[in-house]
């Protein structure tokens, strides 16, 4: 017999959850079945999305179940197969987390790429975040060399890795975090930083200092104020590819930027994206960002948690200004 500990959330959370909306469940798992694999998860990810899936509004992806196994990415190993393809000791990612232990389908998980790399890069730099700042600034923004791009919450796991790959084709570029420490850091990766909490009026400023020329790029994953000084310091045709608002996910009353009548009169392209549906292109990712990640040539940052019971802890922690820096990972 096989038990699975799970997260589960017990009711709709309104502005910030707190931790007493998770409860920590167990059952037994039942036989495999065919085409099915056991995975013992050895890492899990908690990302900002989780956020907007536990109001119950269906967005671009199905909300949580109440008193349902929470899901996100993680990897595991194979303990056991009734698939022909995998075998017992094979490192997979799949979307079952939350969880210690999970019986999926065959065909819903990955086999990881074969670089010399610490594998839980496959879940920040070199998973689903990494391949959002690349599927953002190429597909989405159509990134050139020339190009001055600005990026908000540049320290995080997204932001971290769009500042370097439009540093590393030449781009001049200008990045945003929350205290002096990350500002420092994105310094040293040769990214001229700006302190995101001021006034909109203030983050304009900070801007065009950073960036006389304007700005041509912006990734966006915030929102708020720092929507409207982006919207402010964009040349005409510049190009906004819309990650995230994190700004907004706790809020019930976030109003729009007061300025997003400049879209017209700049004549700028804003668009949201949603990665999963572009990850037909993980192996150019791959291909370009792989080896960088393995010579050491890429900087990342990783807020590890110990741990399942540390889940929910590490999922509030996206929330917490200034205290942790980069991707947040469970470490089972």
């Amino acid at each position: 017999m096989t038990v699975s500990r799970y997260f589960t959330i017990t009711s709709r959370p309104e502005g910030l959850p707190s931790p007493d909306v998770f409860s920590l469940e167990e059952m037994e798992l039942p036989a495999l079945g065919d085409g099915e694999l056991h995975v013992r998860n050895l890492w899990l990810s908690v990302d900002p999305y989780m956020r907007n899936r536990m109001d119950g509004v269906k967005t671009y992806i199905e909300p949580f179940d109440l008193n349902a196994p929470l899901e996100g990415a993680a990897l595991g190993e194979v303990v056991e197969s009734r698939d022909e393809r995998f075998k017992p000791g094979d490192k997979v990612r799949h979307m079952a987390g939350w969880r210690d232990e999970a019986h999926v389908s065959a065909d819903s998980v990955e086999r990881l790429p074969d670089l010399d790399v610490p594998l839980q890069t496959y879940l920040g730099v070199l998973g689903m975040p990494g391949m959002t700042a690349w599927t953002g600034l190429n597909t989405i923004a159509g990134l050139g060399s020339d190009d001055t791009v600005l990026v908000s919450a540049a320290s995080g796991a997204v932001g971290s890795l769009a500042v370097q790959l439009a540093h590393q084709k030449g781009c001049r570029v200008v990045g945003t975090a929350g205290s002096d420490e990350k500002c420092d850091w994105l310094k040293s990766l040769g990214v001229s930083p700006v302190n995101h909490h001021q006034s909109a009026e203030a983050l304009t400023k900070a801007i065009k200092a950073a960036a006389p020329q304007g700005i041509d790029v912006y990734f966006e994953n915030v929102g708020g104020p720092m929507l409207d000084a982006g919207l402010a310091s964009m040349n005409d045709y510049g190009r906004i590819a819309v990650c995230g608002m994190i700004s907004r996910y706790n809020s019930a009353s976030a109003e729009g930027p007061a300025n997003i009548a400049m879209v017209l009169t700049k004549r700028m392209r804003m668009q949201g994206f949603i990665v999963l549906e572009h990850w037909a292109d993980y192996q150019k990712f791959i291909e370009e960002a792989g080896p960088l990640v393995a010579a050491g040539k890429v900087e990342y940052q990783e807020s590890v948690f110990d741990g399942l019971e540390a889940t929910p802890e590490a999922f509030l922690s996206l929330f917490e200004s200034g205290t942790y820096a980069g991707k947040r990972l469970v470490r089972l």
